[in-house]
């Protein structure tokens, strides 16, 4: 199939240009052979490579060691807890039967299984079984796992990275032997997932506790990072849940403790999955396509030799060449893009397709100058476009060309925090609150809310704006979190103002 090559605008049509930027730069494409499933393409899946690299190596680093369990679930072990089993009944695939035989050319179902199995949604049951098996003593606690593993949820509606039917993520699960011990878990994890975020991703996050009605089914409190894409729209890009004793005791977890008394343990879990892709895209990309921090880039640097005459090719090479080795001795990744039968041109349109941060432009005059020629993937609004263009001396490029990469990364951080701190207002009324939300219309807006599900409920059926989270008032700026008022639906009193925002 034909890469595509045309880009919907953002101003003209914001969903069409997110499924034009992963189509131009060849990241993935729906699976029409299974419904609401997608395809990783090698470049799509290089980054999320690069993402889990760097989150293993966090995960590690705070004592959490890997594990697998198996994909099925017994039907019996969702059961087990109630609120959990009604979060996730209406997305669940299961399997009832097993075998096939073929009868008349046609190939039958044979055996139905004596219980039905739900291909994993998530894991807290099935990993309550075995932590029930593994813990016994205070000795053994806390136990801290996670997974990398695939999950399926039924979705309705489905959209590349950001909600699809099987999608890829990481799960942490662990157990502790008092409350405090497991809320600590929850901050500390909330806190990888926000370093992260804006370390590698580049991508500015608030912290904040989910209410009652948004919490993850089974636990008694959820925290998350919600990042700001550029249509203003939230994405939860990171949970991290109290689950207190709930599964536990739903799988009779206990421990010995040093009294000698049994207690049910205290748990957590904390993911994040693919769609930390979609937020890349959406809160770095432009209209040109797809631009990517330095720091998840598969692609850091885009080589591009040129000459005119057939007796240059050999000398810009083999100088190219020397380049491309002298870049990747110093930890880069760098394409050689010797094409012959491509032009330059084409070529720097190829790889600004796919995101990469750095081209270098290398000629004959180049050469005899001792220098070559740059181009960064974006410079600041406003800059002049020649700006985005310069020499550096070839001696010692690959310093040159790290500093011009660290640069990038905080300017793509620093750019996309000020979008998101543009886009905060407080709201005060109804009338302007609708104003903001009206049609296709989002921004990050804290208002006063009377705390109630039911008022929850009729603001996003009348604006589709949900309450995002009680926010962390250090990642708000000019935000109090013990500034009282009046809810902005039904006027009844308010402890503080939340952030709403229409969400991915």
């Amino acid at each position: 199939m034909p890469a595509q090559t045309n880009i919907t605008p953002r101003s003209k049509d914001y969903a069409q240009w997110y499924q034009d930027v992963i189509a131009c730069a060849e990241l993935a494409e729906p699976a029409n052979v299974v419904k609401g499933c997608m395809v990783i393409r090698p470049h799509g899946y290089a980054i999320w490579e690069k993402i889990e690299d760097d989150l293993d190596r966090r995960f590690k680093a705070t004592g959490h060691k890997n594990a697998y369990f198996p994909l099925l679930i017994p039907l019996s072990f969702l059961a087990k807890e109630a609120q959990h089993v009604q979060g996730f009944a209406m997305e669940c695939a299961v399997v009832t039967h097993s075998g096939l035989r073929a009868v008349d050319g046609k190939l039958e179902v044979r055996n139905q299984l004596e219980e039905p199995y739900v291909v994993r949604p998530t894991s807290e049951t099935i990993i309550g079984h075995f932590f029930s098996k593994w813990i016994d003593s205070y000795r053994d606690l806390p136990l801290l796992i996670n997974q990398w593993a695939n999950i399926m949820r039924w979705e309705m509606r489905t959209r590349l990275f950001l909600r699809t039917t099987e999608f890829l993520w990481q799960e942490g699960h662990t157990a502790h032997a008092t409350h405090e011990d497991s809320q600590a878990e929850v901050l500390r994890m909330l806190d990888v997932y926000r370093d992260f975020a804006h370390e590698v991703m580049a991508v500015p996050v608030i912290r904040g506790v989910k209410t009652a009605n948004e919490r993850f089914a089974g636990a008694i409190e959820t925290r998350c990072i919600e990042a700001y894409m550029q249509d203003g729209k939230a994405l939860q890009a990171g949970t991290s849940h109290d689950l207190g004793q709930n599964f536990g005791k739903a799988f009779d977890i206990t421990f010995q403790n040093k009294t000698g008394q049994r207690e049910h343990v205290w748990q957590t879990s904390w993911g994040v999955s693919t769609r930390l892709v979609g937020a890349l895209i959406m809160a770095h990309s432009d209209d040109e396509g797809l631009v990517l921090p330095p720091k998840l880039a598969p692609i850091h640097v885009a080589l591009v030799p040129i000459w005119r005459k057939p007796e240059e090719q050999a000398r810009v090479l083999e100088v190219a060449e020397r380049v491309a080795k002298e870049l990747r001795e110093d930890g880069l990744e760098v394409v050689l893009d010797d094409r012959d039968d491509v032009r330059p041109g084409e070529k720097y349109y190829h790889w600004e397709r796919r995101g990469v941060p750095i081209r270098i432009e290398l000629g004959p005059r180049d050469i005899d100058a001792g220098v070559a020629m740059i181009k960064l993937r974006v410079v600041p609004e406003g800059t002049d476009p020649k700006a985005a263009k310069k020499t550096i001396p070839l001696a010692d490029i690959g310093v040159s060309i790290g500093k011009e990469l660290d640069a990038f990364q905080a300017f793509l951080f620093e750019r996309a925090k000020k979008r998101m701190h543009d886009s905060i207002v407080k709201v005060d009324s109804w009338s302007e609150f609708e104003k903001v939300f009206a049609d296709q219309g989002s921004r990050f807006v804290l208002a006063h809310w009377d705390g109630t599900t039911e008022t929850e409920l009729a603001i996003k059926e009348a604006t589709k704006a949900t309450v995002r989270c009680l926010p962390y008032p250090e990642d708000v700026p000019g935000f109090d979190p013990r500034e009282t008022g009046r809810c902005v639906k039904t006027g009844k009193p308010s402890a503080q103002r939340v952030l709403f925002a229409k969400n991915y």
